[in-house]
């Protein structure tokens, strides 16, 4: 985040239910000066609760119901953590996080939704599917319809609303076939709604030929079946739980006041034990107001929470939440129609349906068509050249943020060779060569800007980025230093942003056979994250120079790395996309560099100067050319599409400038010359059997000039 301000206090959300949602989408429209504003979920995107039964019934794809969250807290300008949420220290203000350090809070909230697993019951976690968390349960569901039995047998447990709605949702996608019984442990289905609305969903379940078990009460789930106490056994492809909200079970270890698990919280949305711990959703317990579980509720305290976190953070009053005594229930039955129910009134019909359509999709449309934040106006009075400087697409992070191979040459060339006899010196080395003992020592530098906010996973990302020019050497890595710029803050929040890059870089260190040994920190107007790295060789290290004639040319990473970082910028590329790119990057690669190491001519990692751009450096230090497979190169999810819809990484200019004579006829042809982050390895290697974790993608030829075959 670049910012003019220190950071001064850290509001942490945790969980990506519909409250936080609005939450950021309001907080992009007015973000509060000096507050670093935190998502927490483990997932990239969430699903929206209202179109579930719909995209169950077949109504909508999977895209419909989703908020992506990567793109919502790019707009809101808040770090995005992809992490599981496991614990809270009450005393340290500290949310743990499973895998990674503890992220410090000065104000947190709670929306992390429900549970309808049922743990106790046997074979449930081996072979059942719970409705919530609403995410897994849709992929394991789409699975299952893309091959299903010819008959299948459908069983879901609990005769709620929720319930209700799946069977029928699940008898209309599967068709005639298809044999859905509902479990009822009670002597009546739909408790709680009125007499009319209940025989109404109930005389649709029957039309639909959906079988309903009241005073049945499952034993144990197997692979194929469910047993019922008394002995009886139903079949079962597949099994839903839809039982009811439970909470999530790290809750219980965390100190606060709980009613049947669900953290209680007071008119202000405020935990009854702790002022600086909100919860909303269904996680939280009204006690002032008791409500059930409802999606309604949620998305409107978002607004009372949007304000009383500001007003925390400000000294102002807080506001009290009243939520309301009833509202419309739109229960839809499969097909595209719904039954109403509000204040003992029913009605019913494909009108309703419609009504629940506009409704639902007015609410996704609010994360769906993000809109467009205007840049601050430039002073009148300014010098020449900024308006256009300026009117370019944004600086991109990582390594598209860097200068261009033409210009870094042209100030290279007057460097003087090394006067040392101990420096050793190559023509595009990938790193610098030091005689040392019996071999050879290599050294790097490596810094990048950062394109996450995420502190922790930006340096896990920084630090395989500055290992690559090691490995690229036939290197084993050895000490590690680091170079830190801190965006301005407050000690406290720089305290809690150096824990996590410093367990960032020794975890990683360590993984590779290195060890972190200090480095430098100061503070600059964003985070920035560097590394130098030693790295220990055999009698002559790796380089670009010693590729031969019909070698093979294998790559280990896929490209495009540069087109995601920029559309991620601009929210444009999809959280999913952009979050499996992040793990990948952030990857290790030290195994697969190893197996090179023992084989390789010639070597290289592909970063800023594109696939193109570093494998013309390898043949021209090697007096070679080369033949490529364009349809061999892995390409990243989404960056051909990316590429196609016109984005480009702010260094593709330079890049192309460095391969004038190759085509660029296809988006495939411009991710050749993308600047990657962390890329793979470029070898060449003499023919024999595959790398593992390596793709052929060309050979090594006589002939000079790169080809595309």
């Amino acid at each position: 985040m670049h910012t003019p301000y220190p950071l001064t206090q850290d509001v942490v959300l945790v969980g990506g239910g519909h409250t936080h949602a609005l939450v950021l989408r309001k907080w992009a429209m007015s973000p509060l000066l000096g507050a670093r504003l935190t998502l927490i979920d483990p997932n990239p995107t969430a699903p929206y609760s209202g179109m579930l039964p719909g995209h169950i019934a077949g109504h909508y794809d999977r895209a419909a119901l989703e908020i992506d969250l990567v793109r919502l807290a790019r707009f809101a300008g808040a770090r995005l953590v992809l992490g599981r949420a496991e614990g809270l220290d009450l005393a340290a203000r500290e949310i743990h996080v499973s895998g990674r350090p503890p992220i410090r809070y000065h104000r947190a909230s709670l929306d992390i939704g429900v549970t309808s697993r049922l743990p106790d019951l046997p074979g449930f976690t081996d072979h059942a599917l719970a409705a919530k968390p609403l995410g897994a349960f849709a992929d394991r569901w789409e699975a299952f319809c893309t091959n299903p039995p010819p008959e299948p047998h459908v069983l879901i447990l609990g005769g709620g609303v929720a319930g209700v709605e799946l069977a029928m949702a699940c008898a209309h996608r599967l068709g005639a076939t298809a044999k859905v019984t509902l479990i009822e442990a009670s002597d009546t289905a739909l408790a709680g709604m009125n007499a009319k609305t209940r025989d109404t969903l109930l005389g649709e379940m029957a039309a639909q030929g959906i079988t309903l078990r009241l005073n049945a009460r499952a034993a144990e789930i197997g692979a194929d079946h469910v047993r019922l106490e008394g002995g009886e056994a139903l079949r079962a492809d597949i099994t839903i739980g839809a039982t009811g909200a439970r909470p999530q079970d790290w809750l219980a270890q965390t100190g606060l006041a709980r009613v049947d698990g669900f953290v209680a919280v007071d008119d202000q949305l405020r935990s009854l034990s702790d002022d600086r711990i909100y919860a909303v959703g269904d996680c939280a317990h009204m006690g002032f107001a008791p409500r059930p579980k409802a999606g309604v509720y949620a998305v409107r305290q978002a607004p009372i929470l949007y304000h009383n976190l500001r007003a925390d953070l400000t000294g102002r009053a807080r506001k009290r939440y009243k939520p309301q005594s009833d509202y419309l229930k739109l229960v839809s039955t499969g097909r595209k129609a719904a039954v109403a129910d509000k204040a003992g009134m029913r009605s019913s019909g494909a009108l309703l349906w419609r009504l629940k359509d506009r409704i639902d999709r007015k609410f996704m449309a609010k994360f769906h068509d993000l809109p467009a934040m205007s840049a601050p106006d430039l002073p009148r009075l300014r010098a020449e050249g900024v308006q256009a400087a300026l009117s370019g697409k944004p600086l991109c992070g990582g390594c598209g943020a860097k200068v261009g191979a033409g210009l870094l040459s042209d100030v290279l060339a007057g460097l003087p060779s090394p006067a040392r006899d101990d420096v050793l010196s190559r023509p595009g080395d990938d790193a610098a060569i030091l005689r040392h003992g019996a071999g050879q020592q290599v050294i790097t530098t490596d810094h990048l800007r950062a394109f996450v906010e995420d502190p922790y996973l930006m340096t896990r990302i920084a630090l395989q980025h500055a290992l690559g020019d090691v490995w690229a050497m036939g290197a084993d890595p050895q000490a590690v230093l680091s170079q830190i710029i801190l965006p301005k803050a407050t000690p406290a929040v720089h305290a809690g942003m150096l824990a996590e890059i410093t367990a960032a870089a020794s975890e990683g260190a360590r993984a590779v056979g290195a060890e972190l040994v200090g480095g430098h920190t100061s503070i600059g107007a964003e985070l920035s994250i560097g590394f130098t790295v030693t790295g220990l060789a055999p009698a002559r290290a790796i380089g670009l120079d010693g590729a031969r004639p019909g070698d093979r040319l294998v790559l280990t990473r896929p490209i495009g790395t540069g087109v995601l970082l920029a559309a991620e910028m601009q929210a444009a590329a999809p959280g999913q996309q952009v979050a499996a790119l992040w793990e990948l990057l952030a990857a290790d690669q030290s195994k697969t560099a190893r197996h090179l190491a023992a084989k390789a001519h010639a070597m290289t990692d592909v970063t800023g100067f594109g696939l193109a751009g570093h494998l013309a450096r390898l043949c021209a230090a090697s007096g070679t050319g080369a033949e490529i497979r364009l349809d061999a190169i892995p390409i990243h999810a989404g960056a051909e599409a990316l590429a196609a819809a016109g984005h480009r990484s702010s260094l593709y200019p330079a890049n192309r400038a460095l391969v004038p004579d190759w085509p660029e006829t296809t988006p495939r042809h411009e991710l050749l010359f993308d600047p990657q982050t962390a890329g793979g390895l470029l070898a060449a290697l003499p023919p024999g059997d595959p790398v593992p974790g390596t793709v052929e993608i060309g050979r090594v030829t006589a002939d000079p000039g790169l080809r595309l075959v």
